[in-house]
């Protein structure tokens, strides 16, 4: 197992992303801990792995308020002795569809305000005691690429480059530390999309489109390949971007 007597926190670990990625780490021997504002949906994802034969806690944490980010953190290395794994995927609070000349400046802002504000929070909390025992990984969700031509991204596109930011100057900072910090890029998940808004279908069929292989990534490739890269085979893996999109993005 890739991941076995690794302790991972997934925040947003109910959502589409995370709950495939916490499925993927407890499959991997990872003991995960599930982390978001809704208990019901986390605790789906928590019987799955459980009935897969893993290992899985959850709890109701806000990843915008440091105070119970922290605590949270405090408890899980109480239980577990450590965190090797932090993944924060909650929701940013985008608006899209809508062209940036016609935006609110407040929408516009928001999901670039909730990416910076929890990243920040969550990976401060992970690298802190990481550092104390041995090093760990941290990973990042997003890093799209350009936008999509005809379909209006928000702020998302600018908060994604903001992240990108933030995956280099800890990478830098903490590497020494034995604290690895890399980003997962997919170039659009067509699964994780909501269904029932308008333009979904072509939306999915330009994702696909996008790619050199004809079909976007999966839910479960995102998940294996995260497992791979929160791996030891992955170890000399930081500072850096995986690629995830079957060549929708060129690097």
């Amino acid at each position: 197992m890739l991941l076995k007597d690794k302790n991972a926190v997934i925040y947003g670990g109910g959502g589409s992303i995370g709950g495939a990625v916490a499925r993927a780490f407890g499959r991997e021997g990872a003991w995960v801990f599930l982390a978001g504002r809704t208990p019901a949906t986390l605790e789906v994802v928590a019987d799955d792995i459980r009935a897969s034969g893993g290992r899985a806690d959850i709890a109701q944490v806000d990843a915008l308020d440091g105070a119970a980010v922290e605590a949270h953190a405090e408890g899980v290395v109480a239980a577990a002795g450590r965190i090797d794994i932090s993944f924060n995927v909650i929701n940013h609070n985008d608006v899209q569809g809508t062209p940036m000349a016609e935006m609110d400046v407040d929408d516009y802002l928001a999901p670039i305000v909730t990416c910076v504000r929890t990243n920040f929070l969550t990976q401060k909390a992970a690298a802190r005691r990481m550092i104390g025992s041995g090093g760990g990984v941290i990973l990042n969700f997003g890093g799209s690429g350009d936008p999509l031509p005809g379909y209006s991204l928000g702020g998302l596109q600018t908060a994604f480059e903001a992240l990108e930011s933030m995956r280099k100057q800890l990478s830098s900072e903490y590497g020494k530390y034995g604290v690895r910090v890399v980003t997962l890029r997919t170039g659009g998940v067509p699964e994780s999309l909501p269904r029932g808004f308008a333009g979904r279908d072509q939306l999915v069929k330009s994702l696909d489109d996008l790619t050199m292989t004809g079909r976007a990534a999966t839910l479960e490739d995102v998940g294996n390949v995260a497992a791979f890269v929160a791996s030891d085979k992955a170890r000399t893996m930081t500072a850096a971007t995986v690629n995830v999109s079957a060549g929708a993005l060129i690097d």
